[in-house]
Order: structure tokens, then sequence, then C-alpha cells
């Protein structure tokens, strides 16, 4: 196949007519076109051709689709490439999820990298379906579908000499595959250990110095716009983080020179949704984000790198450039400054045409993951000998991931402590599924739910099943109609209550991203009418529970000081 097109060249950053010719899928010749400063070329392709947008950060299993399913959505959107890290399905079937999920990714024309994950579980202090040590670890890196080691999440691990974290970092040096990192708020000294043992990315920067640090030690800085954590408009405020440096010493005078000569966009690397929810996916993907961060300050054509030769080069990968001998992976937009999608190709394939995408997808065959008795109100009861106690409470933020610790005082009635919807106080429980029948309960702050309960089987990073409600029978409810559906989201009031049935490792649906997206919508609505504010009530909820994000979390175990690494007591004695 040859034409022309007007394309951008990623490399140069520059946009030339250029003539274009594409052999089994590669980019066989890519030769500019000479032209004069007023003439305008006529070519073949109406529009202008940019590479197949890259995301470098994500983990399919929280569109709660399929790989094929989510590629069924994401190339309506200019996406042909992602590196996803499987380690929600491996917390719940460890190398038997991956393996799945890199099975139904092969039968689709989409490029799905995988790592391989490095934390299954995140810490030992909460009960997951699987674990993967170091043999697993080298087991997954020799296969060609992984193109890195997943997320290092266990930094306090990393920065203490743990000698298993320690051999999965080796591993992935002596195989030649780049670490991801994880790293909250890590700085200074324990930053450079951090670094030390070979981690090259992070994207958990939640604001514009712990970014700066990060880079000027080496880091590549991904930005992360996901459903939940929404780090773009705290990286890219650049004048607001300005306000808050300390211009003193070596690294505020660099700082300052950073400042003062405005070089803002080298200082991120990487656009990456991390986890996005269907009803977001069905309405963008990095299309989306390189629109945001360019309404943020950020040049588009660096914004687009962010998307294409930056994750290319960096994780290895033969696509993300129009180059000769790179995978003919391109898109078609209506200008440079819109970038509307009008037609995907993979391989030199069209696989969105502007109206239809030109695949069907297989199904993944379900079983069931959910192994634990139905519930009791009494389950859910947290119990005290007064009239009152001071607990504590995890309270969240909306669009956020860190939490802060809180307390409150409670009223005890007939010898369980009350929840307070006017402190907006609500009970908090992670009920274990892999056949423990463990319970946790605790008190959470920030939802704002004024009756029923919320329950799902996404709480990262384990998947046990993780409630909310002001009411232990409503939440014991909720609960049992996961149970019910074998995996799921549910919702439960007095007067309403359904649910999102995820039968595929509690995580997945075979369905297509709208129908799931539209019966989340229901619920989204449903939670709103019970008072919730919280823009993704769901994924912040399943966020709760993870315990590598400070400063407070609760697992099937118990209330977790994340800032100590440590179990906390709900009730302060």
């Amino acid at each position: 196949m040859s034409f022309t097109a007007y394309m951008l060249d990623v490399v140069s950053d520059t946009i030339y007519p250029a003539r274009i010719t594409i052999e089994d899928g590669i980019f066989k010749e890519v030769t500019p076109i000479t032209i004069s400063e007023k003439e305008i070329v006529n070519v073949d392709v109406k529009g202008l051709m940019l590479p197949g947008f890259i995301d470098s950060h994500i983990h399919i299993e929280s569109s709660m689709v399929t790989p094929a399913q989510f590629a069924k959505i994401a190339v309506r959107h200019g996406t042909t490439s992602v590196v996803c890290d499987p380690h929600e399905i491996a917390n719940v079937l460890g190398i038997e999820g991956v393996e799945a999920m890199i099975e139904n990714a092969k039968q689709v024309p989409f490029n799905f990298f995988f790592t391989a994950p490095s934390c299954v579980p995140a810490t030992g202090f909460e009960t997951s379906g699987a674990v993967l040590d170091s043999s697993d670890i080298e087991y997954l890196l020799k296969k060609d579908e992984i193109v890195a080691l997943g997320e290092m999440m266990n930094f306090p691990g990393v920065i203490n000499g743990d000698e298993e974290v320690h051999k999965k970092l080796e591993l992935a040096k002596k195989y030649g595959k780049p670490i991801d990192g994880h790293a909250p708020l890590v700085s200074r000294g324990d930053l450079d250990k951090y670094l030390a043992a070979g981690i090259s990315t992070d994207h958990e920067c939640s604001n514009v110095i712990e970014a700066l640090e990060k880079k000027i030690k080496g880091m590549k800085i991904m930005v992360r716009d996901g459903s939940s954590a929404m780090d773009m408009e705290g990286l890219f405020n650049i004048d607001e983080g300005r306000q808050s440096i300390d211009f003193t010493g070596p690294m505020g005078l660099m700082f300052r020179d950073i400042f003062d000569r405005k070089i803002y966009s080298p200082l991120f690397d990487f656009i990456v949704s991390d986890d996005k929810h269907p009803n977001d996916l069905i309405k963008g993907h990095l299309n989306k984000s390189i629109h945001k961060a360019v309404d943020l300050g950020i040049d588009l054509i660096k914004a687009i790198n962010m998307v294409t030769i930056n994750p290319g080069y960096h994780y290895n990968l033969n696509c993300g450039a129009i180059v000769p001998g790179s995978k003919a992976d391109f898109i078609i937009v209506d200008s440079i400054y819109d970038c509307n999608v009008l037609k995907t190709y993979v391989g030199g394939e069209c696989v969105f045409d502007g109206e239809n995408v030109l695949f069907d997808v297989p199904e993944i065959e379900p079983k069931n993951t959910i192994n634990t008795t139905k519930k009791t109100a009494s389950d859910f009861d947290i119990h005290y000998d007064g009239d009152e106690c001071e607990v504590n409470v995890i309270e969240c933020f909306d669009g956020e991931l860190l939490t802060k610790k809180a307390t409150a005082r409670l009223y005890v009635e007939d010898g369980v402590v009350q929840p307070d919807i006017f402190q907006d106080v609500l009970k908090i429980a992670v009920v274990e599924r892999y056949g423990g029948n463990t319970i946790a309960n605790g008190f959470v702050k920030g939802f704002g739910l004024k009756k029923g309960a919320i329950a799902s089987s996404v709480a990262h990073d384990s998947h046990n099943i993780i409630v909310i409600g002001y009411n232990s029978q409503m939440m014991a409810d909720a609960v049992n109609q996961v149970i019910d559906d074998k995996g799921g989201i549910s919702v439960v009031s007095e007067d309403f209550s359904d649910s999102l049935p995820l039968p595929i490792a509690g995580l997945m649906s075979n369905d297509d991203v709208s129908k799931v997206a539209e019966k989340l919508g229901i619920l989204h609505n449903m939670v709103k009418a019970l008072g919730c504010q919280v823009e993704a009530p769901f994924m912040t909820m399943a966020f709760m529970a993870l315990l590598v994000i400070p400063s407070i979390k609760i697992s099937d175990k118990g209330l977790f000081d994340g800032d100590n690494f440590e179990f906390m007591d709900v009730i302060i004695k």
C-alpha cells in the first residue's frame, strides 16, 4: 500500500507531506515531499496522519471489560497500543489470570504489551487469591508479550532491602526489561535508595514539587489522567507549584532555573490512564487527555509525544513514530488542533473507519472466584462498652488516591458504635472472599452517603469485597448481592437496589463497554440519590483498600497505617 499524506513527524516535531509505503504491516518508505514555501501539495489522505496513541500505564481490568472489548472502544479514540499491568487479575487468579488476559488480547488487531506484576499481593497485610514469587516473575519475564516489570508498589521493601523484592528487580535487569515504579510521596534519601534499585518511572506524583525532585534524580514522570486519580491539574499547574517552592539550596536553585526558563514540558514524559472506568472510556481516552494537557499549558506537540514516541522508545516498542521499520500503527485526524479521529489503522489495516470498528471480539470463559458465605448485619457492627468513643477515620477526597488520618467522636447504642451523618462518618468494611471469611470494619469520611450502602468486588489490589454504608443491614444486603452475582458492584437502599455483575475474576464483564457503562451510569445516579458527591464513587471506594497509598486504608485484616506500614486500632484507647 502506497499513498501520500500530511504527517506529524514526532522525531523532528514537524508536519510535512510525505510519500508512504506499507508492506506486511510495516512502514517501508517514509519520504518527505519537497515543496516551496507557498506551495500546497495535493495528497491522497484527507486529514493529518499521526502515530497511533500509546497508553504506557493502564490496568485493563479497571475498564470492567476484557482486553478485546477494551480494544474495540480504544481504537475509536485513536489508541492503538497499551502497556498494561495485569496485577488486578493476578491478585485473584495468579499466572492463570495473566495468561487468560494475554490470550484474549491476541485475538484482536491491537497492540497489548504486558508487564509482569511485581507485587502480588501488594503487601503481606492483606489476603489475596494468589502469590507471585520471583520464580513466577522470571517465568513471565521470559514471555515476548511482557515488556517490563510492573509497578513496584512495595517501596518499603525496596528501600529496606527485602530479599524477595530485590530478586524480582534483578530478574528484570537480567532480561533487559525496564522497571515501573510506584512511589507516592517518597523523597530525599528514601527516593535515592528506590532509584538505585533500577526503577525508572513513576505515576504517583501528585504535585509539581514531587515530580521535580524525581525528574531531577532521573525518573521518567507519568502524568496520570484516570477516572479517580486525576493528577494532571496538580502537575501542570506550574504557577501554583511555584508558590510552594523553597528556592534556597542547590535543589531550590535548580527549581528556580526551571521556572524562570519556563522549560516545563520536558519535565513530563508520559500521559497515562492507570485506571479508566467504562463511562469515561466511551467519552474518550488519550485523545481527550491531550486536549486537557494543552488547556493546562503544555505544548501540543509535546503532549502528543507523551503518548507516542516517548513510550515507544522507553519500552522498546516497535511503534510510536511514523518511520521506516516501525509497525504501521497510525490515525487520521481532522487537524492537529482538534485531533478528532477520522480513521485508525493497526499494522496498516483499517480497524476503525470513522463510524464502525472493523473487528469482532472473543469472550473469556468466567469461573466463580467468590468463595465466602452470606453475611448478616451483625458482621458489620463495631462494639464498645460505653456511651461514646473516639475512633480513627479514613478521610478521602474526590479525585485523589491519597487519604488523611482523621478522628471522630461517635455515640454508642446497645454496645454498637454508630456512624454519624452530620459528621459524614460512615461505616466501611472489607470482606475476605477467598475462603477465609474474615471481615475488618472501620469508619470513612468523604463519601456523603445519607442512607443505603454500596459494595464491590473491585478493591485494589487483592480485590476482596469492600462495602460502605450507614446501615449494617444494608451493608450485608449489598455484599450478599455481590456474592450472588459472582462478583460485581451493587447499590442497596430502602427505596431501590441494582447491581452490575462482573463474573470474570469479580473484575470484568464480557459485555461491550457501552453496555457496562450504561449500567454503571445507572448505579452512579443511584449513589448520587443517596447523597454521595464523589465523582467516581466505586473507583474511589476501591482504592480505600490499597495499602501502599498513604496515609490510612483498610484491608480484610484491619485498619492500616500507610505511613508507618502497620495496623492501627479503630477505637482510640
